[in-house]
This record gives C-alpha cells, sequence and structure tokens, in this order.
C-alpha cells in the first residue's frame, strides 16, 4: 500500500544523546497529540551535537520552546555561562581578539561603527576592536553578571551568552523532561530497517530484541553513521576542500573555577580548544591528518590538557542535500557533519528540530513540503560553511596546512563576501545567517582583514570626533567592568539564590 494521507500520529526518534531527547520534548511539548518513542542507542563518538559543552546564545530560545525555564539548566543540570570565545594564534605575530554575542561600538553619525575603527586603524595605533564590546570586555576581566541584572542604559544590558554543558547532567534532566511530558522510552538496539518496497518509505524497523517497530515518521539522531537515514540513499555533500581537518580528539580534566571565554587556539595542523563548565574543563584538537599524525597528536593535547584523550575521531565534513527523504529526517551530525569551530553543532540541530515542528507534513510526506524543509537547512548550513571557512581564509600564519587552506578557492558566496569587505567594508545580507554582522566583523577585523577603502558615509565627522567617541566607549566600560562580581562568585550566588 502507497503512504496515505492523514496526519501523522507515530514518530519513532533513534539516539539517545541530547539531539534526540531534545527533539522528543519538542514533539511532545508542541504537538501533543503525537505518541513519540525514543530508542535511546549509546552517544557515537563522532556525534559531536550530543558531545560538545559549548552552546549558542540560541538554546535559551530553545528552552523556552519547550517548556524549560531560563535557569533550568544552570540549578537542574550544573550548567554554566559563557560569553564568547578567544582566539589565539590565528594570524601569525598578530593578538588574539575576542569573539563575543554582542555589538562592538555604538553606531554615531551616519554610517556603522566598524568605519570608524577602521579609519582609525589605518592613521596609526588603536585600541583592539573587540576593546569596543561590552561583552569581550567584562568576560576578558574574568567577570560576569547577566544582561537583565544591568540598569537600564547600561552598556552590558544587551548582550548575548550561551551555556557551558555538563553533557551528561543536561542530557539526563532533557530525558527525564521528554518522559514527563509523554514521549516513551524503548531500550534496545537496532538491527535493521525495513522499506516498504512500493515506495521507499520506512515501514518499521527491526530491534535487537526480536521485537519491532512501526511509525508514521522516523528522526535520525543517530550521528555520522545515519543508521536510519542511510538506508534511503548515500548522497552527501563533500566540503572537505575547504574544511579539510578530518580528526577530532577530545580529553576532560578536573573540575576549575571557570572562565566566561572558551579558548580556539591555533596549531600548525589545525587547532584545539579549552572549555571550563561547572563539572570538568573539555578539552580537543581538531586537525588534519595529512599534516599531523594520530600520535603525534595525542601527544600534543595530553600535553595542553594533562588528562588522556580518547580515541581520534574520525570527521568527514558536509552534508547531506536531502536531511528529510521520504518519511525520514536526518537532524544533527546524521545530518552534517562540522567540527565544532565556533560551536554549531547543537544550535544546527535545534534550528532543524524547530523546524520539523514547524513544517510537520501530512503521512504522504508531499516532496513539495521535504523540500521546502531541505532547501532551509541547505540555506543555513551553506552560510554557516563560510563563516567557519572564514577563519582559515582569513589567516596569515605560515605553516604548510594554513598555506595550502589558502591557496584554495573559498565557497563562491564566502568570495563574494570576502571582495565586498575588502572594496569598502560591507557585507552582504543572507536570510539564513546563523552569525550577525557584528560576528562577521569581529573575526574578519580579529585577523587583519580591513577594506582598501572607506564608507564615504563617514566623512560627515570627522576623524577627532570619532576618537573621542571612541575613548569614551572605553572609558565607560573600564569604569563598569572592576564592579562586577568575578565569574565563579557569580554563579556560585546565581545557584545559591536559585536554590532558596
Amino acid at each position: 500500500m502507497m503512504a496515505g494521507g492523514g496526519p501523522i500520529r507515530t514518530v519513532v526518534i533513534a539516539g539517545g544523546g541530547m539531539v534526540a531527547w531534545g527533539c522528543a520534548a519538542a514533539l511532545r511539548r508542541q504537538l501533543p497529540a503525537l505518541e513519540v518513542t525514543v530508542i535511546p542507542l549509546p552517544v557515537a563518538p563522532g556525534a559531536l551535537a550530543d558531545r560538545i559543552a559549548s552552546t549558542l546564545p540560541s538554546i535559551h530560545d530553545f528552552h523556552r520552546d519547550i517548556g524549560l525555564g531560563d535557569y533550568d539548566p544552570i540549578t537542574r543540570a550544573n550548567c554554566g555561562f559563557r560569553a564568547g570565545t578567544l582566539f589565539e594564534g590565528w594570524v601569525d605575530g598578530q593578538g588574539d581578539y575576542a569573539h563575543v554575542y554582542d555589538r562592538y561600538g555604538q553606531q554615531f553619525g551616519t554610517t556603522s561603527f566598524h568605519n570608524h575603527w577602521v579609519r582609525a586603524a589605518r592613521r596609526g595605533k588603536i585600541a583592539p576592536f573587540d576593546a569596543h564590546a561590552p561583552a569581550a570586555a567584562m568576560a576578558r576581566a574574568g567577570r560576569f553578571l547577566l544582561p537583565e541584572q544591568h540598569p537600564a542604559g547600561s552598556p552590558l544590558a544587551g548582550f548575548g551568552f550561551g551555556l557551558a554543558l555538563d553533557t551528561v547532567s543536561y542530557t539526563a534532566m532533557l530525558r527525564a523532561y521528554a518522559q514527563h511530558i509523554g514521549a516513551r522510552e524503548r531500550p534496545a538496539t537496532i538491527a535493521g530497517v525495513r522499506l516498504r518496497g512500493e515506495d521507499g518509505f520506512i515501514e518499521a524497523l527491526a530491534l535487537g530484541d526480536g521485537g519491532t517497530i512501526a511509525a508514521d515518521l522516523f528522526v535520525d539522531c543517530t550521528g555520522p553513521a545515519a543508521l536510519l537515514r542511510s538506508e534511503l540513499d548515500e548522497k552527501f555533500e563533500d566540503w572537505s576542500q575547504w574544511l579539510p581537518c578530518d580528526r577530532v580528539l577530545m580529553a576532560d580534566a578536573g573540575v576549575t573555577e571557570g572562565q566566561p571565554l572558551d579558548r580556539a587556539i591555533a596549531h600548525p595542523a589545525g587547532w584545539r580548544w579549552a572549555a571550563a563548565n561547572p563539572a570538568r574543563t573539555s578539552h580537543g584538537l581538531v586537525y588534519s591528518s595529512a599534516h599531523l599524525t594520530d600520535a603525534k597528536a595525542e601527544r600534543t593535547l595530553r600535553g595542553s590538557a594533562g588528562a588522556e584523550p580518547g580515541a581520534p575521531i574520525t570527521l568527514r565534513q558536509g552534508r547531506r542535500p536531502q536531511p528529510w527523504l521520504r518519511n525520514c529526517v536526518a537532524i544533527g551530525d546524521a545530518a552534517i557533519s562540522l567540527e565544532p569551530l565556533e560551536w554549531t553543532n547543537l544550535h544546527l540541530a535545534h534550528n532543524a528540530i524547530d523546524r520539523l515542528v514547524a513544517m510537520l507534513p501530512d503521512r504522504d510526506c508531499a516532496p513539495v513540503e521535504l523540500w521546502d524543509f531541505n532547501r532551509q537547512c541547505a540555506a543555513e548550513t551553506d552560510r554557516l560553511r563560510d563563516f567557519l571557512v572564514l577563519h582559515y581564509v582569513a589567516s596569515r600564519r605560515t605553516d604548510p596546512f594554513w598555506r595550502d587552506l589558502r591557496s584554495v578557492a573559498p565557497p563562491a558566496s564566502l568570495g563574494h563576501t570576502l571582495s565586498l569587505f575588502g572594496e569598502r567594508g560591507r557585507l552582504p545580507f543572507y536570510e539564513d545567517e546563523t552569525f550577525t554582522r557584528d560576528s562577521w566583523l569581529a573575526v574578519l577585523i580579529g585577523q587583519g582583514v580591513l577594506p582598501r577603502r572607506i564608507d564615504p558615509l563617514i566623512d560627515a565627522i570627522p576623524p577627532e570626533q570619532s576618537d573621542r567617541a571612541m575613548a569614551a566607549m572605553r572609558d565607560g566600560l573600564a569604569a563598569i567592568v572592576p564592579t562586577l562580581p568575578t565569574y565563579p562568585v557569580f554563579l556560585r550566588t546565581l545557584k545559591g539564590q536559585a536554590i532558596r
């Protein structure tokens, strides 16, 4: 029998990590008529959306959508906060820079702040671009206060922030919450996928205990292997020419007091990270196996982390052109595989879950509806790919790995962005941007990419007036930041208040 119409009533989710349980919670919370069953498979080593502890600010919107309170991850799952990432060593001979989720400077006159900064930089020495970002000034000093805790009118009253997850406790919280609102758990392994011969839809899963489970819709959250979705086709768009790092090593060290900035440190064959959460400090090394052996990579990470790394994870960067095909939709690393640069893995999974909820079709999964889901996913991920590639092509390191990368033409959309910015400091508009214009500026200017001409609109304001305005911004932040609590004190105080 061909797939019939009518509403989807039953959903099976394969996967046992943050992505699967978050998907179950979203479906049950927002579509309570659905019968949702989770097959809680062990998290695959390469399922980075389930394993990376740092998140983007968008996670708060996801929590509100599924009915969690803003402080639930802090008080119930031992999570912390993060203001952004400190990038170190990405350009030889140039200092570090902070990418935070905040405005960089404040517009005055008729043109963007960065044009004033660029004009000043061309005239001589200037304070770093991120010295004009309130959240960067706060986080560099190791201090923190939530934006709503600042008085109205404070320059720190509007920044964004992500979470530093205790991934074990956070997954347990999502699992308990999803079950509380009606998701069911079916412990089993998957022994096979049974397809209907007439239309190729998934009819049922064969389980390792000898049982089967059928559904109208199957959601694949099993990581890069995509145990369900791969049974329908193996099409994959490979991005390794632009993102050639094909290995990830991870290690966890002991608990530290933490800082509101993660660290992303460039390496001759890739980059490594250090990111603290209240439970542990996560370390990782992302590298190209063509430029660094696994054995040397393990020694490198062991030396920097002071902890024993796990086995190297093989990474093939790219995406499925059709994450949703027939009655199976791939979410997270089953749909797109990316290195954790800028911590986008869980963000992409959450956005796909949001689309799944908003665009749920009937049981026949009309191709025109799936096409639009896939189109939106592609537009988002392709632009995000550009943002990650930017970090590499804007680097001026001289190691062979970095030179090889710069010899490859970037994706056409990124090439256009670089050309447009290189002329007069302007950025194109894309509808499906993950990162704001200020984030693009943070990386471009942070890595020394400057336009060759200045926007003529800036001529209305004399350089001396711009200099005074920028100095006033820095002075204002210098007066505020020392009055804020240190990050460890802030976190302890917040948890104590929440418990009371």
